[in-house]
């Protein structure tokens, strides 16, 4: 069976976009944008809602292109392109970059994959990972927070309908007080 990875930058009031879905918060500092990708190079398949989906095939299709790229994000650019990734969307017509489209229940899809053989999944996007989190289908939760405070906008955990009960596996602190963690469910 397959882990599924739900990992976002956060602020510390719990929200991965500000109002008006506001990101400008998140610039990353080398060394957590480095933590970032040697995650990205474990996993074997990507899980994307229509609005990250979006964020996502808008600047990494070409990242490594850019003249300021630096090498990490050249790496990241190269990985995010080659890795296979799954877009749940209705509203989405194409998908490029190695990447299929799945309009149906995107629920039964995750757990379909999950259960198949391969490596670790990660799931992005507010509403899909509150609906795999809801499901029960998430094993672990990756956060890098961040010390602003924004208010409200898109929380990055939606109401769940039961506890989840959490294992800390790692923290450590990056340049400017983002505080990275990752946390297993308990089963």
């Amino acid at each position: 069976m397959r882990k599924l990875i739900f990992g976002m930058n956060v602020t510390l009031d719990g929200y991965i976009a500000a109002p008006g879905d506001d990101i400008g918060w998140s610039v990353p500092s080398d060394e957590l944008f480095r933590w970032w990708l040697d995650r990205e190079l474990g996993i074997d398949l990507m899980l994307y809602g229509r609005k990250l989906w979006k964020t996502m095939s808008s600047h990494w299709p070409t990242g490594d292109q850019r003249p300021d790229a630096t090498s990490a994000e050249v790496e990241f650019a190269r990985n995010w392109r080659d890795t296979p990734k799954v877009v749940f969307s209705s509203t989405v017509d194409e998908v490029d970059w190695n990447t299929r489209l799945v309009t149906g229940d995107a629920v039964a899809e995750i757990t379909r994959l999950k259960a198949e053989d391969g490596g670790p999944m990660s799931i992005g996007g507010a509403a899909l990972a509150g609906a795999a989190a809801r499901a029960g289908l998430v094993d672990e939760y990756q956060l890098a927070t961040h010390p602003v405070l924004v208010g409200g906008g898109t929380p990055f955990f939606t109401v769940v309908d039961r506890w989840v009960n959490l294992e800390l596996v790692e923290t450590r602190t990056c340049p400017g007080g983002v505080v990275l963690t990752r946390y297993e469910t308990r089963r």
